[in-house]
Parts: structure tokens; sequence; C-alpha cells
């Protein structure tokens, strides 16, 4: 398969609330923090649209105690935003989570808590979204309920994405940077692989005409954490790109994901020492007709038949015929 997970998977500590830091997980909240009303629009368009983001600012690291204060955690990323429909703001808790955890709704629910606590006065109202990204995440449990016969007493449930679940088909046309970026996590099938790279592909040379050089590297090198080169498919890639898109071949070369780039250069020089092999074979082949043809002149003047010159060295008797005249 050519589109793998290069990431190093989150390891829960003993009591299920901390979490070794690793760089897919940095990359990942750097994504975020820099698309956050992108990656709204792209996964929560309903919500999108209530947003008014142009007095958005993300708040401190955050450390939240448990329930009896011997687990300390830093919230990924909290920020606070404008609320259109009550003209407020409020509260959004943004939560990779990159392995599976049999609690992890409770635990979203204890961070809810501690938010609500600390935050009610100014903030009435909290988001918490959960961004499940681990190959096996399927339907996550992301509610928690307790009742009584006749009375609900408690009813949460956050906001989830679970990127394998979603199918990168309904993403390729979006011209979102989130989704180019996370492209190779979301769900396809076997053999859709080099697809999914040609749609990223065209998607990036897209995505330049809109983003810095600096962001674009951003979704470039997340990008990367899912993509490992595959030399043959990358090299007929960039044939098909140059030819849909002639005047962008420069933009391709530049542009061209650590993935690709590798495969293409490598493919290159494949293609290099192919062509001298092939040179020496055709150049062997032609000195070896050439000498053939002198040593039949030189049997033809010492008085051999064209059939016994031609017998002799291998060669057509018409071919025989032509040299004698």
């Amino acid at each position: 398969m050519n589109i793998s997970v290069q990431e190093v998977q989150e390891t829960p500590s003993a009591s299920g609330y901390g979490k070794a830091v690793t760089p897919h997980d940095e990359a990942f909240k750097k994504l975020l923090h820099t698309f956050f009303a992108e990656f709204i629009e792209l996964f929560f368009p309903e919500l999108h649209k209530l947003l008014d983001y142009r007095q958005t600012r993300f708040l401190m690291q955050e450390q939240l105690v448990d329930i009896v204060g011997e687990e300390k955690r830093t919230l990924d990323l909290l920020l606070e935003t404008k609320y259109k429909q009550s003209d407020a703001f409020i509260l959004l808790h943004l939560e990779p989570q990159s392995f599976r955890q049999q609690d992890f709704h409770e635990r979203m629910f204890i961070y809810f808590g501690r938010l609500f606590e600390r935050h009610r006065k100014e903030h009435r109202l909290i988001i918490p979204i959960a961004i499940f990204t681990a190959d096996d995440a399927r339907n996550e449990r992301n509610s928690l309920h307790m009742a009584i016969p006749g009375h609900e007493i408690l009813h949460f449930q956050f906001l989830k994405v679970e990127l394998r679940q979603s199918n990168w088909r309904r993403f390729v046309d979006s011209n979102n940077p989130v989704a180019a970026a996370l492209l190779a996590k979301m769900g396809y099938n076997k053999g859709e692989e080099k697809e999914i790279r040609l749609s990223y592909l065209r998607m990036i040379l897209q995505l330049r005409k809109k983003l810095d050089d600096a962001r674009l590297a951003l979704v470039m090198s997340i990008a990367d954490l899912y993509f490992v080169p595959d030399p043959t498919e990358d090299e007929a890639m960039l044939r098909e790109l140059t030819e849909q898109f002639p005047e962008e071949r420069e933009s391709i070369m530049e542009l061209m994901p650590a993935w690709s780039r590798a495969g293409y250069e490598k493919g290159i020089e494949e293609g290099r020492e192919k062509g001298i092999l092939q040179g020496l074979e055709q150049g062997l082949e032609k000195g070896i007709k050439s000498e053939r043809r002198n040593i039949a002149r030189k049997l033809i003047s010492k008085g051999f038949s064209p059939e016994e010159v031609a017998d002799a060295l291998d060669l057509p008797v018409d071919e025989i015929n032509n040299l004698m005249n």
C-alpha cells in the first residue's frame, strides 16, 4: 500500500489522562491553530455559519486537574470566538485523539466540567470537539448519559470527527487546506491510493494560488506524514499533471512534496542509467553490423559466392547482394 501512517501513536499514562507528546501531535495542533476556521467549515458547516471569526483568539494552555487532584492535563487547543446568535464570546475545546481509549467520553466530560467551572461567568457556551485520528477509530462514543426512571439527570454529548469514517472523495473539490493536509488520513478503499495521491497534488496546485509559502509548507509537511514514496507511480503522476497543466510544470517541480519528489528524482536517475545502457547496446549492435559488412566485402573480393558469405556471417543474401552492387 502506498499510503501509510508515519505517526507515533500516543501512549496513555497509567491513570488514562496523560499522554506522550509526539511530532505528529504537535503538527496536527499547528494545523488546527493555523486553519481553525477552515477546519470548522470543512467538518461542521452548520456551526461555521454561526461563528464570527474576526475576533478569534487562542487562550493560553490550561492545566485541568482530575477529580481527586492527582493528575494534571494540559488541554490541546482552547480558543475564544464570537457566536453570532447571541453576539457573545464562546469557548471551543478541540481535542485530537490518536489512540483508542475506552473512557475517552468520560474524560471529555471531565474537561468540560472543569472548563465550565472556570469560565462559566464569561462564557455561557462551551463547544467540545474531538478529532479521532487513529486508523481503527470507528463509531467512537461521544456521549455520557445518566438517568433514573422518569427523570434524566445528565446528557452530555460532544462533537466529533472520525477521519477514517470521512470519505476522501467528498473533500477533493473543497479547495480547503485542511482537506489537503488530511486527505490520505481519510477513508478510502484498497486500490484508490494512486488516485488519492494525484488528487492531493491537484489540490496543492490550487492552494498555491491562495496560500502564502509558510502555510502551504505546513499543509504539505502534514500530508508528508501519511504518504510514502513510490518512484514508478510518482513519475507517472508527474507526467500526467504536466500534461494537464503544462504552464504549471515549474510549480509542480517546486511544490512536489518530499515523498513525490524523492520518487521522481529516483525515477529520473534510473531513466538516465537506462538510457546510457540502451545507447551502449545500440552502439555495439551497429558496430557489429558494420564489421560484418567489412568482412563480407573481403570475402566477396576473394571469390566467395553471396550464398557462402551469407551463411558464414549469418546475414541475409539480399544484403550481401547489395554490398556487391
